[in-house]
């Protein structure tokens, strides 16, 4: 009988520890890793971990410039780490530059005997001059939505954002970083380990 409560005590020691973790980490802090290379140079593509806050759980006291991470609206299985850049109320310049600056280029080629101005010399509102190149796209603003906010990664040459899936709905958002941690630094016992991310648009705002 002994043995049997005993096991019992540490099932429930278990049990409550378990839900006690999961109710800090739902609720107010939780320690994540990131990957890939669309917050450089603010977060590392791999090694790095954040610390995030959950107090800011579905866009709660969110503001432009905070770093955020959300379920990703084509992929609700992932989670994305991203700045926000646009509120609620905002209007945002569509960004086509990533799918067209090819074709920029190959018009420019095309179409270089009609101008005399370099490719970095050219005013884009005058772009409808280069021939048969469409700038309609770099006309195209959008509102960002109540509930909803406009997300981009700081390395935006290398970022799936808003400028993919639009707007974010804030009941995406599951909390704001507030720290980094570098683990390789942290192992080698290296006291830059850690920083605080900071909005870095506050002094702007």
């Amino acid at each position: 009988m002994t043995i049997i409560k005993d096991v019992r005590r540490i099932l429930s020691i278990s049990v409550r520890s378990i839900a006690a973790v999961h109710l800090f980490t739902s609720s107010c802090f939780e320690l994540s890793q990131t990957e890939g290379a669309s917050m450089l140079p603010t977060i590392q593509t791999s090694g790095d971990f954040c610390i995030i806050d959950k107090s800011f759980k579905n866009g709660n006291k969110i503001k432009i410039g905070d770093l955020i991470v959300a379920r990703k609206p084509t992929q609700p299985d992932s989670w994305v780490c991203k700045r926000i850049t646009g509120m609620p109320g905002d209007i945002i310049l569509l960004d086509p530059s990533r799918d067209n600056i090819n074709e920029l280029h190959k018009r420019y080629n095309e179409n270089k005997n009609d101008i005399n101005n370099d490719i970095n010399e050219i005013d884009i509102p005058n772009l409808n001059k280069i021939g048969k190149f469409n700038r309609d796209p770099y006309d195209m603003y959008i509102i960002v939505p109540d509930g909803h906010v406009w997300v981009t990664g700081d390395n935006l040459s290398d970022s799936v954002d808003s400028r993919t899936y639009s707007v974010l709905p804030m009941g995406l958002i599951g909390g704001k970083i507030i720290i980094g941690i570098y683990a390789p630094n942290l192992l080698k016992f290296n006291g830059n380990y850690y920083r605080f991310l900071n909005n870095t648009f506050e002094d702007y705002i």
